[in-house]
């Protein structure tokens, strides 16, 4: 019998059973450590054969085929300090607030080493805190890459281990402003679908149906309209959970696409991005137990994006 423990150091083959599914998203399965993208490499270097061929990501499995996989060491990353331009909204000798701007990842990964949030936080800060590894250091959640705002920092491990415990137990307060398509009828509403892995292109999420646990991980989403526009609606959003692409899902299901959100199948913007804006966030500092709020001006993009729809 195949099993993980004995793949990590050979070469596994297996034979291939269960619901159809993608090559790349079973691997994943499989190899739980390794990032997707990695083992999408893993493929492209011809290093994954089914039926004793090179095969594509994609190839959609089916059962009974035979896979063949030579596993690639991790190769050891550190991120290393960049001189980038840093807006800080708050600081104290716990925490960092940052304002994040679209087009800057958070920390690197797969094709992404250099020009990150990490990078220009390790230039600006001697010490952060460790519990994220090398990679991550300081870092307790994350935003996408295209959306712009206020992110928290730990400086230091027991702020890290705080903060984490807040995230956890859904007492950090997060408000994101957002531009979607169409006109919302409704003044308020929320969203309670979990959310998983599309099957058909992993690097999207989808809002499962149903209470099905299987079908994905609980998310909820608060929504309120703020301004109505001829196309557009502009909403605040709140989120009792931090799902990948949350928002974005949600707010899709109910047929409403962020604005420029391609991704999504939403139209694209002059601007390159999509309108989704993490405006405030509100914790109890890891030390004192004190609330604090901050606020992120939304971005001259998004404000510009606004004036064109008046």
């Amino acid at each position: 019998m195949w099993t993980e423990a004995w793949a990590r150091d050979r070469t596994g083959l297996m034979n291939f059973e269960g619901e159809p599914r993608r090559l790349d998203i079973y691997l994943q399965d499989l190899y739980p450590k390794y990032s997707r993208s990695r083992l999408q490499e893993w493929i492209k270097k011809g290093r994954v054969k089914v039926n004793g061929r090179e095969a594509k990501a994609s190839l959609m499995l089916k059962g009974g085929e035979a896979i063949e996989v030579e596993p690639m060491e991790l190769k050891a990353l550190r991120a290393k300090p960049e001189d980038l331009p840093l807006e800080i909204l708050y600081e104290d000798e716990d925490v960092v607030a940052v304002n994040k701007p679209a087009g800057m990842t958070v920390h690197a990964g797969a094709g992404a080493e250099e020009g990150t949030l990490v990078n220009a936080l390790l230039y600006r800060f001697q010490h952060l805190s460790q519990l994220g590894g090398d990679l991550r250091p300081g870092i307790v959640h994350r935003l996408d890459k295209l959306t712009s705002g206020v992110i928290l920092v730990a400086k230091n491990d027991l702020a890290h281990r705080n903060l984490q415990e807040q995230f956890s137990s859904r007492t950090v307060e997060k408000t994101y402003i957002a531009l979607v398509e169409g006109v919302m009828e409704k003044d308020t509403g929320t969203v309670d679908r979990p959310i998983s892995r599309d099957p058909w292109k992993p690097v999207r999420m989808t809002s499962a149906r149903g209470a099905d646990p299987e079908a994905g991980r609980e998310a909820i989403t608060y929504w309120k309209v703020l301004k109505r526009y001829l196309r557009h609606t502009l909403v605040e959003v709140k989120i009792g959970t931090g799902r990948t692409h949350q928002i974005r899902v949600h707010l899709g299901s109910l047929g409403h696409k962020v604005a420029g959100d391609t991704l999504y199948g939403a139209r694209a913007h002059d601007s390159g991005r999509f309108f989704l804006h993490a405006w405030r966030i509100r914790f109890a500092q890891p030390r004192t137990g004190e609330l604090v709020e901050i606020e992120a001006e939304l971005a001259p993009e998004l404000k510009q994006w606004l004036r064109s729809l008046q």
